[in-house]
């Protein structure tokens, strides 16, 4: 999606069980640690942190204890950068915030900011991603990590919450429909840009950027884009994301999500990119991976077309 108008440039899914379904357009996909963005916003928001505040954990990164979920400080304790929590996904870590901070009513107004319980305006028909949050603290701490099943999300509202991102906490209403004339050629149908409410201050995501970039660089998504420096497309680009994983109920597919975004560094172009993969027995192309072709085509023809110059020029 173009991050500025919200012009959907490709939307395209296979459903192995229904061909006639485009996942893109259903939300019954569990959000995982995509959820993490939200989490983040809000503790920027509401708690002041910055991409260096220092946190603290015990335990595995990827586990969930109710005993991880407390201020105890011993030797065994862990110390981590905010952005680098978000980067490495760092379960514990948002466990707390969301149990001993946030808590529930403020981690619902975020999730409803983000488009969570609500309708999205799209010209085609999307699911609304849901959200439920139990008024049990530990159940916090499953909503804030994206340790859950019952947080769904689609591929649309996906490209949505990285959009706000880029534009300084507002997200923008998907549109794939330019016009529709009648047989005379009268306009009955003109799409234009439209906004939705501040998902989060200016300030959040301008540290947003700063966790996604670090989970390029440093964290769940640095195998994919590993050369990125020596890439003559992708090294032109600042690119920022937030992986998930997570399996379904009945442990027969692994959700793998990729939702960021690329821009061009000297200005311009902002794409926002949202990918779902359901892996089943074995392992195929990761979500980080179909993200970097999308970015890499994209950027790749835009670059021949500014080359090229306008139609009729012989530049």
């Amino acid at each position: 999606m173009d991050a500025s108008s919200g012009r959907i440039l490709a939307l395209a899914g296979f459903n192995k069980k229904n061909p006639d379904i485009n996942p893109c357009l259903v939300s019954t996909y569990p959000a995982a640690s995509i959820f993490k963005i939200v989490t983040a916003a809000a503790a920027v928001d509401h708690m002041g942190y910055t991409a260096d505040t220092v946190l603290k954990f015990n335990g595995f990164k990827h586990t969930l204890y109710k005993r991880q979920l407390t201020e105890q400080t011993n030797r065994y304790t862990n110390t981590v950068s905010f952005k680098n929590s978000f980067a490495q996904s760092v379960n514990p870590v948002f466990g707390k915030i969301g149990t001993l901070y946030l808590k529930k009513d403020i981690l619902e107004r975020y999730a409803e900011a983000f488009g969570f319980n609500q309708p999205i305006d799209f010209e085609l028909p999307v699911t609304q991603s849901r959200i439920v949050i139990q008024s049990k603290p530990y159940h916090w701490a499953e909503i804030a990590s994206g340790f859950n099943n019952d947080t769904t999300i689609s591929p649309v509202h996906g490209a949505m919450m990285a959009s706000a991102i880029l534009n300084k906490g507002r997200m923008v209403a998907p549109t794939i429909v330019d016009r529709i004339t009648d047989a005379e050629g009268n306009i009955l149908y003109r799409s234009e840009s439209s906004w939705g409410g501040r998902a989060m201050s200016a300030k959040a995501s301008g540290v947003l950027a700063a966790l996604m970039e670090t989970t390029i660089q440093s964290g769940t998504g640095r195998k994919s884009f590993r050369d990125r420096r020596r890439n003559k497309i992708l090294s032109k680009l600042s690119i920022g994301g937030k992986t998930g994983s997570i399996f379904n109920r009945a442990h027969d597919a692994r959700y793998d999500w990729f939702v960021g975004y690329a821009r061009d560094k000297k200005g311009g172009d902002q794409l926002a990119v949202s990918v779902l993969v359901a892996h089943e027995e074995y392992i195929g192309i990761r979500a980080t991976r179909y993200a970097r072709m999308v970015m890499t085509h994209y950027f790749k023809n835009q670059t021949a077309r500014r080359k090229s110059g306008p139609i009729g020029s012989k530049g």
